[in-house]
């Protein structure tokens, strides 16, 4: 399971959503420190991450095909560094095909949510993604039980129906 998003993705042909639910992922990545010093990819489209073309790729082939990429972030607020970092990449996913919500955590409280950050496919599979303490990927599980389905589903389907739209949201 090399690229399980991306076989994820292959594979789906209606709906790919994912659920962002930490307030940090990899903060030694080169990118997220070149934006603490100050580059700012809004001002600089020309200038994205080496990663982003290959997903950007990706994005736009997957909903060319019809398939509805949404993706929900559950964020505290005050913000951290690193989603206003990821606030600043965002409008790349939007331009690219993605639904891209956020949704600050307090408004949240009341949703049974999963342990952790999500895909799920189709409605039919959901892959998890299991982090350290500071934001580093440690395993992945597919998981296909009814149950476990209907929960991501419930869950997202609320944090979707509550959280602002990208273009209108403005970290605190």
């Amino acid at each position: 399971m090399q690229y399980p998003v991306r076989e994820g993705l292959a594979q789906t042909e209606r709906s790919a959503v994912h659920l962002e639910m930490r307030d940090c992922y990899t903060p030694d990545d080169p990118e997220f420190a070149r934006w603490r010093a100050g580059h700012r990819y809004a001002d600089d489209p020309g200038k994205l991450p080496a990663w982003w073309a290959s997903w950007r790729d990706l994005v736009t082939r997957t909903t060319a095909r019809g398939v509805t990429m949404r993706r929900a972030r559950i964020v505290s607020e005050p913000v951290t560094d690193y989603i206003r970092y990821e606030h600043d990449l965002t409008f790349a996913n939007v331009a690219a095909g993605e639904l891209v919500r956020w949704l600050p955590r307090r408004k949240a409280a009341d949703i049974a949510l999963p342990g952790t950050d999500l895909w799920m496919f189709d409605e039919s599979a959901v892959l998890f993604t299991y982090f350290s303490g500071n934001g580093e990927v440690v395993d992945r599980e597919w998981r296909t039980e009814r149950s476990v389905v209907d929960l991501v589903s419930s869950a997202f389907g609320a944090v979707w129906d509550r959280a602002t739209p990208h273009e209108e949201y403005k970290p605190v």
